[in-house]
């Protein structure tokens, strides 16, 4: 009796599909990026890109686009998790591009999140990168849904969801002009789900937000929002200590908490189990602001 193939899971083929994109592009373009956050979703990027190359190091470098209004535990993560890792670290910096009047600061408290596009275009013009690796998942927002794994930018870095090049059989057409570039998504088919259930598996660290955590938090808008220097209580609002943790990394200002006691991943992974929204319709105020907030911001150049 002939013995029935051993099946690969689920996990093992969505990192071997991420792995194979990871080398495509590297092969076929000529300088790549890998954009880092130090969120999960980029940290399970990272991950996947070092074992890409591994046991050489990674032919890239790590490009961070800091808005200046992060989670301070995050930005002790990152520079420890890349530079530990030895791996060459650029970050681009909002409040560089605001300085030298590339765009305007809208004030005390207010989300630099679409100030961030300008700041990454100039970097990939600054460095001439034609590719940029992102952590991006098409479950994450609607707009995200219409992103191919090669999403390809214009010379002005803008997106046109209509003019995507078809993938069949996962054959990726890398072939750019001069002063295009692709952004590339090995995390398209992932879920928030299976991000963590890989984390689990390969006993990727993340920052501590992940877990749940005492922090003085204010409702704002159904968002629960960290006090801090860019925000505080408004008439009507108190700051209250609560365990919280965080299903998402972003500005400061827009990235809201959930109410948890989720300490470990296990419990965190039953969390996202019994969840019917997505992290960013729960926790990101800056996709609120209307139906089509994020694909107005991917149309100028968002990640």
């Amino acid at each position: 009796m002939t013995e029935a193939p051993a099946r690969v899971s689920l996990l093992r083929s969505l990192e071997a599909e991420a792995v194979h994109v990871i080398r495509e592009v590297t092969a076929e373009l000529e300088r790549p990026v890998l954009l880092f956050s130090g969120g999960k979703d980029s940290m399970a990027l990272l991950h996947l890109a070092e074992k890409a190359f591994r046991p050489a190091p990674l032919p890239f470098p790590v490009l961070h686009v800091d808005t200046g209004h992060n989670f301070p535990e995050v930005i002790e993560f990152r520079d420890r998790r890349v530079e530990g890792a030895g791996h060459r670290q650029l970050v681009a910096k909002v409040q560089d591009s605001i300085n030298a009047g590339r765009v305007q600061d809208e004030g005390e408290g207010a989300s630099r999140n679409r100030l961030q596009t300008t700041t990454l275009l100039d970097a990939l013009e600054e460095h001439g990168f034609d590719a940029a690796f992102g952590g991006a998942r098409r479950d994450e927002e609607r707009a995200r849904a219409k992103e191919r794994v090669l999403s390809f930018r214009d010379e002005f870095g803008q997106w046109e969801p209509r003019n995507q090049r078809p993938e069949p059989w996962a054959l990726y057409n890398g072939r750019i002009r001069r002063g295009e570039h692709v952004r590339v998504f090995p995390l398209s088919n992932w879920t928030e789900l299976d991000v963590w259930r890989y984390i689990e598996a390969e006993g990727i660290e993340l920052p501590s937000i992940y877990y749940a955590h005492e922090r003085r938090v204010i409702e704002r808008d159904g968002i629960l929002l960290a006090e801090s220097e860019w925000v505080s209580a408004q008439d009507g609002e108190e700051a209250e200590e609560v365990s919280v943790r965080y299903r998402t990394v972003g500005d400061l200002t827009v990235t809201g908490a959930v109410r948890s006691g989720a300490s470990d991943i296990s419990t965190v992974i039953e969390e996202i189990k019994g969840s019917r929204v997505s992290e960013r319709g729960e926790t990101r105020a800056d996709d609120r602001t209307s139906e089509a907030a994020m694909e107005d911001r991917k149309r100028e150049g968002y990640f």
